[in-house]
């Protein structure tokens, strides 16, 4: 025996439409999303920040740039300690006051001690010229001869020991302004070690801070070829769901019809309507959002 109901039908055009919508529904959930050509890129890294990279790894330069001066500086310094103490030792001997004495002060002395004894020759002769001359008596001239010759010794020796004092004193003062001058430099050396290790830091960081933001850029331009690929594949799905919204809105803002008719059975746009629920809940799972925003809010609605 069959049964006989009464039970609620949309109007033909908008039956018309849901038709329609529903050939697009199922000919879109056919096409499979390539999810793949909007997954996350990370940008390379910038050639600023290669090379700040390579710099603070050189040992010889960048952050290494300062042992140059470094091993000067030590070098200067370990001179100078060479140079304190006494001084004892010989010519040949590294930071002894006799290395530090003029080679030439053996000529030098010689030629002024040659040139004393050329003058105190003549003085002698000089001396002599009265005896020549009958003037005084032989002893009394020889007494004169020697007491001229002991002075002349001695103004000689005097004169020899002067020479080698100031020479003595001028290697001293030599020793000591070399020793001040290796202090010197073991400090300007250390300085400059400092200031090119400071420098190097400071080129590096503005290397890493400019790469930085060049591969920041680098990042935003793929984020956003990724957004609009991804904004591109899901446009269809967008697209459908706000003609599914329209749909919905038709069936609110028109009177139904009613008919007669055996078993219920759902109209072609109520299966349209809820194959579009299936829809939605493909679309939230792939976009992360409201499966009920777009194509599934329509059908909601409709329901």
């Amino acid at each position: 025996m069959a049964i006989t109901e009464t039970r609620t039908l949309p109007a033909q055009f908008i039956e018309d439409i849901g038709q329609d919508y529903a050939k697009q529904l199922s000919a879109l959930t056919m096409l499979p999303v390539k999810t793949g050509a909007f997954a996350p890129t990370v940008a390379a890294q910038d050639p600023l920040q290669t090379a700040a990279y390579a710099q603070a790894t050189d040992p010889t330069a960048g952050l290494g740039a300062y042992q140059p001066y470094m091993q000067a500086a030590q070098t200067a310094a370990g001179a100078a300690t060479g140079l304190t103490g006494t001084g004892a030792g010989p010519a040949t001997q590294a930071g002894s006051i006799a290395s530090y004495m003029s080679p030439y002060q053996s000529d030098v002395m010689q030629t002024a001690l040659d040139e004393y004894d050329v003058q105190a020759q003549k003085s002698k002769l000089a001396l002599g010229a009265p005896q020549l001359a009958g003037v005084f008596g032989g002893g009394r001239h020889g007494i004169a001869e020697a007491e001229y010759a002991s002075t002349s010794d001695r103004q000689r020796a005097a004169m020899q020991a002067q020479m080698l004092q100031q020479g003595y004193q001028q290697a001293q003062q030599a020793r000591q302004q070399d020793y001040s001058n290796q202090l010197g430099i073991a400090g300007l050396q250390s300085k400059l070690g400092g200031g090119a290790q400071q420098l190097a830091t400071q080129q590096i960081s503005g290397l890493g801070t400019l790469g930085a933001g060049q591969q920041a850029q680098s990042q935003a331009v793929l984020d956003a070829q990724r957004q609009a690929t991804q904004t591109a594949a899901y446009e269809p799905y967008q697209r459908l769901g706000t003609y599914g919204a329209g749909v919905s809105s038709l069936i609110s803002g028109y009177p139904a019809q009613y008919g007669q008719g055996q078993t219920p059975s759902a109209s072609p746009l109520q299966s349209a309507l809820g194959m579009g629920v299936g829809l939605a809940g493909l679309y939230g799972g792939l976009t992360g959002k409201n499966p009920f925003g777009a194509i599934g809010q329509a059908v909601k609605n409709i329901f």
